[in-house]
């Protein structure tokens, strides 16, 4: 499972890593959290990537309402082509959801600790996502929605938890963004990324709260030492 991730990344890396046109206004987060707007990046019919402002906990377009968006962060691998939450995004919306890192719990002297994944380089790197369309918004407004595709822990993670999301490589970013790929080979990307990509830190407790959202709380975490409170980046 995620559900917690940052990108701290500055916009201009973020945008040539993923190669699209926009120019959006990124601020850094450190704390990402279910049902906030999120960047990812879609794959136009000329051929062409655009970023995308989308919330985070998909919303199928049959639903009557958003309620369950918070539960639809994740999506796993091995079924969303079945999920009739997730068969049609898979079918036809398939997404990238930028990041830099994101966060697992594990236990420890009886508490949920906090961990940090991030790239062994802390270059930002792309989920596979699904997005969907909800006409029924507020207002009259569609939403736009996504979630995260899960897959089973590397072993450099699974001593931290026995999932993790699915990082592409971005060799792979085409094959997964175009709609037109035979749904067998988009399946065959939602596995788990090398080991060697990807390093691992506790971080402070903080991170448990949605309102901090501050650069500390991707730092290492020394034992025995919380790090000091910050402002909320706004």
């Amino acid at each position: 499972m995620c559900g917690r991730y940052s990108l701290t990344s500055p916009a201009a890396a973020v945008r040539r890593f993923f190669g699209y046109s926009e120019i959006p206004n990124l601020m850094p987060r450190a704390n990402i959290a279910p049902t906030q707007e999120v960047a990812a990046v879609r794959l136009f019919p000329d051929g062409a990537r655009h970023f995308a402002s989308l919330r985070w906990g998909l919303i199928p377009a049959w639903a009557k309402d958003a309620s369950g968006a918070a539960r639809t962060i994740n999506a796993r691998g091995e079924s969303l082509s079945e999920k009739p939450s997730f068969r049609s995004a898979f079918r036809h919306r398939r997404c990238l959801i930028a990041a830099d890192g994101f966060y697992e719990w594990k236990t420890e002297d009886g508490a949920k600790q906090p961990y940090r994944i991030a790239r062994y380089d802390s270059a930002v790197f792309a989920f596979a996502g699904l997005w969907e369309r909800w006409e029924k918004g507020a207002d009259g407004i569609p939403v736009e929605s996504c979630t995260i595709a899960t897959t089973e822990a590397n072993e450099a993670l699974r001593a931290i938890h026995h999932r993790m999301p699915v990082i592409l490589d971005p060799a792979d970013f085409e094959t997964w963004l175009d709609s037109g790929t035979p749904p067998a080979a988009a399946l065959a990307l939602l596995r788990p990324c090398p080991s060697d990509w990807l390093t691992a830190h506790r971080v402070s407790r903080r991170v448990n709260a949605v309102a901090n959202d501050d650069l500390s709380l991707i730092e290492p975490l020394r034992a025995g030492e919380e790090p000091a409170e910050q402002p909320r980046l706004l």
